[in-house]
């Protein structure tokens, strides 16, 4: 392997055809193939992982424990922000009135139950049936507080109504499933009813689109399957829309925010004890326990049942966001809740090696946490998935031991008279008619989601060093996730397989960078390195990473040679480096560019079940600029600084990973092209990214250059207002320069600003 001396290293990134032809190397017929210098044969692809099928909701997610509490803290903090992110949540939405209704009460002696409904956005109600116990003696409401229990049902048909039918509980009865025809018709309010009879005040709400919740309807929220024209808009767009997902608006985030607004109306209830809050469902209902007690930390106590295992994350698009799964999973987000009591049970289903495979797990991180015994697994593989009466029964004495109901154990549930749909619906036609819904609402709820997150961001504006911090807390933190890596060790990054060979002015060296990542997965990206013979230039020491749509190859005109720009900066004593990115140059079989982005084998048009546990395409090229920069930074000796430069259509990528690296970038030259996230229309578009349009769009990213100094063109002569304001609140507007010069001459004038900025002898 052949080593290269620089000390100063720049990444440009143009936009220009493939070039080189190899004298050695034969183009396939009819090949789309830009010609240009190979590290590997035409017919062999990288070696790299992120060739292999992508992973979906079925694949494997272990957790592995933290060494020590510091560790952990560290880890829950990035897992939490991701699930935050991923959901929309981030910042929280603002939180409005809930304007609380309960109504309804029917006396059941030792227990009553209600109907009650709130918003939990503005016009978007939560539904549901609050229970509270009666002293069995006096048959009055028992004095004091009381602990509360959120109940989440899961996707049993018609949810909170559920009724299994007399066939169906005989059917359980049989098997040992369930001990009543007739409260054993609905295990969702079995559970319900003897929480209360042990003194809890419990409310069993409504995911949306089931029983009363039906604003967004049941189709739309759990069988999304087909992308909708006439929701895919600029401006009023629906769900699962491109807009939506860059906006990083779900279902599962506006169900998870609902969830944390049940917990604002029970624990504000007068007759609840705030600190002793509990939750427990099971399937989708345990999916919103965990998710919940982990961004929420109201909750004691939790039992989500029959969800938590290393397999099957979560099938239903409820259940999945963009982002949420990527290097985590369900186990991961449990272990959030400690070191807090959390009890689970697993089924003869996705959770049956949960014994084995995540519970050991828990158990010693658990332990490494000094919370050894409060954390409890009850494996009943013998029924299918469930929240049977045996289930339910361990859950009744988690709740008893860690809520401090006192009573005395095993504890039996007795028979109860189950209500009907009628009995527990919220809505009636006279004091409590049933709300709007449809498409107008769909799109009237998005748009008020989009305006308050907008207006929470725009009131970070910067305008000094401290609101700067804040605005990077909250933007920079954001961008962070969406782009799912930083900056990587230099030690982790490699060059091999390198050749070199003397061009007379200049040195060619091609090779493999290799980035092994910390499970040992390995990222291999062809690159081409150009080191100027001069040893007297000026600019002796700088470095250019010329990225570019085409790859490697655009650093080459057709007759094989450098293009002009790059002549400029080798002549300067600048070495100049190109790098394929994924899916560019050598990663392409057939030479042709990617137009569309891979997709599972999930056949439903919703993004989340390929990008909730896979990086976008744009986030995976932005880590190949990333490891760019490392394997530079990491090579002897070690580099001055290392700048940026995307043109055309590379403009997005340069300010995403500007975003993320900041000071380890020390120029930047960044064609934006008037490019937003936006204003894409397919979620499989190569530059679509979840979230991107949520923090300022592109302006956003490019606002964390600030103080360090920026070349932009493409947003006409001045920077965009968020770009501005940061930059004037770090007191270096003299570092960016705004570029509005004829279409063509990009090229030139950045490559003049780079050989002039900082060089104090001006080289052309």
């Amino acid at each position: 392997m052949t080593t290269i001396s620089c000390r100063r290293f720049l990444v440009l990134i143009p936009l220009a055809a493939f070039a080189v032809v190899l004298p050695t190397a034969t183009v396939p017929q009819g090949s789309a193939f830009a010609a240009g210098p190979r590290v590997l044969p035409y017919d062999k692809l990288p070696d790299d992982w992120r060739l292999a099928p992508l992973k979906d909701l079925n694949g494997y997610f272990p957790f592995s424990p933290s060494p020590d509490r510091e560790a952990w803290a560290r880890r829950a903090e990035r897992v939490r922000r991701q699930m935050l992110v991923s959901l929309g949540l981030w910042p929280m939405p603002s939180r409005t009135p809930l304007e609380a209704v309960v109504h309804g009460k029917i006396d059941r002696g030792d227990y009553t139950v209600e109907k009650a409904y709130f918003q939990s956005y503005p016009g978007f109600f939560v539904t549901g049936n609050l229970y509270r116990p009666k002293d069995p003696g006096t048959g009055k409401p028992r004095n004091g507080r009381r602990p509360g229990v959120l109940c989440p049902h899961g996707h049993w048909a018609s949810g909170r109504f559920y009724d299994k039918g007399e066939q169906g509980v005989r059917k359980e009865i049989e098997q040992g499933a369930e001990k009543f025809e007739e409260g054993g018709r609905s295990p969702l309010q079995s559970r319900c009813v003897q929480l209360a009879r042990m003194g809890c005040v419990v409310f069993h709400y409504d995911m949306i689109g089931y029983a009363d919740c039906t604003q967004i309807s049941f189709q739309l929220a759990h069988r999304f399957a087909k992308q909708r024209p006439e929701m895919n808009a600029a401006e009023n767009w629906g769900l699962f829309s491109p807009q939506a997902e860059s906006h990083a608006q779900s279902v599962m985030g506006m169900q998870t925010y609902d969830s944390i607004r049940a917990l604002d109306f029970l624990s504000s209830l007068p007759d609840v004890d705030a600190e002793r809050i509990a939750v427990t469902g099971a399937s989708g209902g345990g999916t919103q326990t965990f998710i919940v007690c982990a961004l929420d930390p109201r909750p004691a106590v939790a039992f989500p049942a029959v969800m938590v295992s290393t397999a099957m994350q979560g099938g239903c698009t409820c259940e999945n966001a963009c982002g949420l799964r990527v290097g985590t999973g369900n186990v991961e987000f449990a272990a959030l809740f400690s070191p807090r009591p959390l009890g689970l049970s697993a089924a003869n289903d996705w959770t049956k090696e949960m014994e084995t495979k995540g519970f050991p797990q828990l158990q010693q991180h658990y332990e490494m946490l000094g919370a050894k015994g409060l954390v409890m697994l009850k494996p009943l593989l013998h029924f299918g998935h469930n929240y049977n009466y045996v289930s339910r029964a361990a859950m009744y004495c988690w709740m008893n031991k860690h809520l401090g109901l006192g009573h005395d154990e095993p504890i039996v549930e007795p028979d109860y008279q189950r209500l009907t749909p009628e009995e527990m619906t919220v809505w009636d036609n006279d004091k409590h008619p049933r709300p709007e819904g449809g498409d107008d609402f769909e799109r009237k709820l998005l748009n008020w989601m989009t305006d308050d997150a907008a207006g929470q961001l725009a009131a970070l504006t910067p305008h000094d060093a401290p609101s700067l911090a804040k605005y990077r807390d909250t933007v920079g933190r954001a961008i962070e996730v969406l782009i799912g890596r930083g900056l990587p060790e230099a030690a982790d990054v490699t060059l091999q397989q390198a050749e070199t060979a003397d061009r007379g002015d200049y040195r060619q060296t091609v090779g493999l960078l290799r980035h092994t990542l910390a499970d040992e997965r390995t990222e291999r990206l062809p690159i081409v390195l150009l080191e100027p013979n001069d040893s007297s230039a000026a600019a002796k020491g700088r470095a250019v990473v010329w990225l570019d749509e085409a790859g490697k190859a655009g650093l080459f005109d057709a007759s094989g040679t450098p293009r002009r720009e790059i002549r400029k900066l080798l002549a300067a004593g600048a070495t100049v480096v190109g790098v394929d990115l994924l899916f560019q140059g050598e990663f392409l079989a057939d030479g042709k560019p990617i137009v569309r982005t891979r997709r599972v084998a999930n056949t439903r048009e919703s993004a989340a079940y390929t990008f909730g546990y896979n990086h976008t395409l744009f986030a995976r090229r932005v880590h190949d600029v990333l490891s760019t920069i490392a394997l530079l930074q990491g090579r002897e000796p070690a580099p001055v600084a290392v700048d940026l430069v995307g043109l055309g259509k590379s403009g997005p990528l340069a300010a995403a990973t500007r975003a993320v690296a900041g000071g380890a970038i020390d120029r930047a030259v960044i064609d934006t092209g008037g490019f937003r996230f936006g204003k894409l229309s397919d979620i499989h578009d190569v530059d679509f990214l979840p979230g991107g349009a949520k923090y300022f769009d592109l302006p956003g990213m490019l606002s964390l250059s600030a103080p360090h100094k920026l070349w932009i063109t493409g947003e006409g002569d001045q920077p965009p207002k968020i770009v501005k304001a940061a930059y004037e609140a770090a007191c270096a507007e003299k570092n960016i320069v705004a570029f509005a010069g004829s279409p063509g001459d990009e090229a030139d004038a950045a490559v003049k600003w780079l050989l002039v900025v900082g060089n104090p002898r001006g080289v052309q």
